[in-house]
């Protein structure tokens, strides 16, 4: 996601601000009837960075205890570059929420599986992108 973020930060003029939906390191606890947790920092380019006490991710991205859920259903509409256990977990949530899906993997893959794997049989509101010009258009179809 750091990737991204430094990506969206560095667009001249861009419209938007890159927030980032932080996971804890532990889960949240009660000390001395207080909630305690150790938060993982944002990357650099976060400017909106928005603190949970999930201490969740990756592999485990479905459980409730996973910041993904957020992300999936704070997004108007998913778009899935290439990943690991994490981004499958996400693309799994956005089916079962039904949130718009767009796999824009070009020949990578996410947890080793490929787009043709990955999306989701008979949801008209998951598709892939080839290119810019493709993700943009499917971008605007989706949001209509």
């Amino acid at each position: 996601m750091a990737a991204v973020s430094e990506a969206f930060a560095a667009v001249p003029e861009r419209a938007g601000l890159v927030f980032g939906v932080v996971k804890a390191r532990r889960l949240a606890e009660l000390v001395n009837g207080r909630r305690k947790y150790e938060p993982v920092p944002p990357n650099p380019w976060v400017e909106v960075p928005i603190f949970t006490h999930l201490p969740l991710s990756a592999s485990s991205g479905k459980d409730p205890l996973s910041r993904n859920h957020i992300n999936v259903l704070t997004a108007d509409a998913v778009v899935v570059l290439p990943g690991g256990a994490g981004t499958r977990s996400e693309i799994e949530l956005a089916s079962e929420y039904d949130r718009p899906l767009i796999l824009f993997l070009g020949k990578e893959t996410v947890d080793g599986l490929g787009a043709e794997d990955l999306l989701p049989a008979g949801r008209s509101r998951s598709v892939q992108a080839r290119d810019l010009d493709e993700l943009e258009q499917q971008l605007r179809d989706l949001l209509v």
